[in-house]
């Protein structure tokens, strides 16, 4: 029930956020946290692997990056009205969210599928190593590809279109990541308490007592791994479309950091503890850059605290149940 209570808050004060901000004066921040939103889908994403399944990617910088590149490619050439694809069949671009956020899932799925059905045969530090390697392949990849900005990023212009409506200004586009997080959520914490999630956890527990039940850890570990990717995806499209700029940070391994960081913030194996890490991360940046350009030097040494006196994460403070991290 406390648990319960905590989400159920949570959301409330999300839900009336813009309607304070705008009582205040202050409806710029909303863009600020619409940005919080994004990562705290991604770090919810990343817990169902790292959390749940006990798997530390140091990769979904990777498939956060290519989804917001695949939205910001579509509007690109949605804009000047140039080829996608220019044989055998012509293809353009889109402004469509319907089309280009489905898309972004997809293209983030089916790379983190190839890189899972690889990475997945090792174990321990090996698959740590792996992920970051195939990320940082992809961030180079993405480098190489000047027509699309090369190291200097690609503007977007402009935003996507939902069902026709605009997501231009700030409110519109809050929402949709709200909705967007809200169902992830409640998608995730059913298919944890499911079949698959217990076996993924028993899993994660102990794998050969998994294997000698005739659990399928491998087949069980690549599908988790594909959705969280995929999720990811779709948290970039929501940041391409923030930002309108996407940059290739988007798929270095310091991103992959920073979401793993939210996760351990907030508490693993929980799904809502990274959405709280993932705030409280962001919240705290903006909060000491504007005191300081030191601010890392403050922000270090607070996580460490945090960590070690904390180290079921700040959601257990809260909702008092630990995670299965």
């Amino acid at each position: 029930m406390r648990e319960r209570l905590a989400a159920a808050i949570g959301l409330c004060l999300l839900v009336a956020a813009p309607f304070v901000l705008e009582a205040m004066d202050e409806a710029f921040l909303l863009s600020v946290l619409t940005r919080m939103l994004a990562y705290a889908l991604a770090a919810a994403a990343l817990d169902l692997v790292l959390g749940y399944g006990g798997m530390v990617s140091f990769g979904h910088g990777a498939f956060l990056g290519t989804g917001a590149y695949v939205a910001g490619v579509l509007l690109h050439h949605r804009s000047d009205g140039s080829a996608l694809v220019a044989w055998p069949v012509r293809i353009g671009g889109t402004a469509e969210a319907l089309i280009a956020w489905p898309a972004a899932a997809l293209v983030s799925g089916l790379l983190a599928a190839a890189i899972g059905a690889i990475s997945l045969r090792t174990r321990g530090v090996h698959f740590i190593m792996i992920t970051l390697a195939f990320a940082q392949m992809v961030f180079f990849l993405v480098l190489a590809l000047p027509q699309y900005g090369g190291t200097d990023g690609l503007m977007v212009p402009g935003r996507n279109v939902l069902a026709g409506a605009s997501l231009e200004g700030d409110a519109p586009l809050y929402w949709v990541a709200l909705a967007l997080l809200v169902a992830f959520l409640a998608f995730g914490r059913s298919t944890m308490a499911a079949r698959f999630g217990l076996a993924l956890r028993g899993a994660r527990m102990n794998e050969r007592r998994a294997l000698a039940l005739g659990v399928p850890v491998y087949r069980l570990r690549l599908a988790a791994f594909t959705l969280s990717g995929a999720v990811a995806g779709l948290a970039g499209a929501v940041l391409a479309n923030q930002s309108s700029f996407v940059s290739p940070d988007l798929l270095s391994w310091q991103r992959s950091g920073e979401l793993m960081v939210m996760v351990i913030l907030g508490g693993q194996g929980t799904l809502f503890g990274p959405v709280l890490g993932a705030i409280a991360l962001l919240a705290a940046e903006e909060e000491l850059a504007a005191i300081t350009e030191h601010w890392m030097l403050i922000l270090g040494p607070a996580l460490l605290l945090v960590v070690l006196f904390f180290r079921g994460g700040l959601w257990p403070l809260i909702a008092g149940k630990r995670g299965d991290g």
